[in-house]
Order: structure tokens, then sequence, then C-alpha cells
């Protein structure tokens, strides 16, 4: 079993043009036994934070991170997934990863030896799931979080916890995720959060014609970072629309009013509270 993938973003509020490799694997699938690949891929967290992370362009950015532990596109997981329990309760799927060390010098991006586990279970449209994760820290993180007066975390562990709810029928498409992650969430500038508090909700329609409207709201909070206290890390609407035109290409339109306050937090950390407007082409293989 292999898989490959890859997404173009034709233009962007930035009026960028990027291409990038999404996700690579390789493995095995062993009928109602499951499957077992190993190589660069997504994390068993996403299996709930994907739930949300629907947005044309934006969404998603709370606690699911890029080579952010196991919680999106990262490196060196080995991942066994089951799909409707052995055959036994369709809809009931459960996931275990063991991710090995990634000792990069960029601190957002590193992670120690680590293993999560994920179990969701659909049936007529409607779905619920959890998920949890924990891993080892690099000494770099570790030590960056024990400089005085930093806000990054010092812990030797990161840990998330997830659950989520979605409804998927009759053109309508609900989903909400709520999750606490320790010592593991990025922000800013580059740094890492001692704790976070995270919130995403959505809702879609599909029109007949091709049109996809979208409504969001998403909140991070940190907690304890250092003697800023408990702050905004992320908080905002999300309006947007997808258009359809065949089954290979859509168009698509997202605007993000951020609601993080511009403050002495936001300046020293990096903080985004900008609005931001994008659109894109993207055509499908």
């Amino acid at each position: 079993m292999g898989i490959w993938s890859s997404k173009a973003t034709v233009l962007n509020h930035r009026a960028l043009t990027a291409a990038k490799l999404v996700w690579h694997s390789r493995g095995l699938k062993f009928n109602e036994f499951g499957s077992f690949d190993y190589g660069r891929n997504y994390g068993v967290a996403y299996d709930i934070g994907a739930w949300t992370d629907v947005l044309p362009e934006f969404g998603g950015d709370t606690w699911t991170q890029t080579d952010g532990f196991m919680t999106g596109r990262t490196t060196g997981v080995a991942t066994y997934r089951n799909t409707d329990f052995f055959g036994l309760v369709d809809g009931l799927n459960v996931a275990a990863q063991y991710q090995g060390k990634n000792d990069r010098n960029d601190i957002t991006e590193a992670n120690g030896d680590g293993w999560g586990l994920s179990s969701t279970y659909e049936m007529d449209g409607f779905g619920v799931g959890a998920t949890y994760a924990k891993s080892d820290r690099t000494d770099r993180q570790v030590a960056a979080g024990r400089v005085a007066n930093t806000v990054n975390a010092g812990g030797e562990n990161a840990e998330v916890w997830a659950a989520g709810l979605k409804y998927d029928a009759n053109n309508i498409y609900l989903a909400t995720t709520y999750s606490e992650t320790r010592n593991m969430t990025n922000f800013g500038s580059g740094y890492i959060a001692n704790k976070a508090q995270n919130f995403e909700v959505v809702a879609q329609y599909q029109f007949d014609f091709g049109l996809r409207p979208s409504i969001a709201y998403l909140k991070s909070k940190g907690k304890d970072l250092g003697s800023y206290g408990d702050q905004d890390l992320v908080e905002y609407v999300d309006v947007g629309a997808s258009y359809y035109f065949n089954k290979n290409m859509s168009t698509y339109v997202d605007y993000k009013i951020n609601l993080v306050d511009d403050n002495s937090f936001t300046k020293a950390t990096g903080v985004a509270t900008d609005n931001i407007v994008a659109v894109g082409l993207t055509y499908q293989f």
C-alpha cells in the first residue's frame, strides 16, 4: 500500500504561488485485520482535528499543527488502523501510533519518542470520537522553557487529548472539537505553551449547483504563559465559500476575522491580530 498526495495554492492573500508535498507513506493492508504503515503521515490526534479542519483556506489551527508531535502531518510514525473493528462493528474505527524522535533545531517542529490512540464511531451521518497522545520532549524544548522570564513550556512530556462530534448528511456538515494540550501547542514566533485549551466549531452546506458556504469559530487559550498569565493564542470567526466547477476543479474565498486583541503579549510573542482574506483555485488529479 502506497499513498501520495499534493496540493497547489494558486493565489492567496500574499499573492504567492506554491506547491507542497502533503504526505507520503508505505504500508500493508490485511483486510478486516487492519492496516499498518510507516513514514510521513498524519498523527492519530488529527483523526479528530480533521473534523473541523475543513475550511476553504484557514481553520484547524488552534492545536493541529504540522510537525507538532502527532497533531498533524508529521515524520517517522508507525500507524496501525482498523476499520469497522475487525468487521464486527460497522462504523467503529480505532488506531494506534508510535512516533520516533525528531531532534530538530526548531523546537516547534521537534519531538521525542511518543505514542497515541484514537477511536471514532460513525452511524447515519453522526460521528463521535476521541484521541490521546503523549510524547517525550527533546532536551532543546525542555531547556527553552527553563530560561528566566520565558513564556515557553518547560515540561519533559507533551500531551494532548481531544474529543469531537460531527454530522454529515443531507448536504449539511456540522462539527465541533474540544482539546487540551500540555507542553505542545506552538504559537507566535516560535513559542510553546505550557497548556492550551482549544475549541473549534464549523457549519457548512453543500448546494446542488456546486456552492459550499462555510462559517466557523475557533479559539485557543494559553495558560500560565510566564508573566503574561493566561492569554488568547488564536480566536477568530471564519466566513468563506467554495465553488466546485466539477469533481477536479474548485475555487474559494475565505475571510478570517481576527478577534485577538492587539496588546503587549501579542507584540512580544508575534501572535497574529490582523484580518486576512484568501482566494484560491484548486485542481485535484
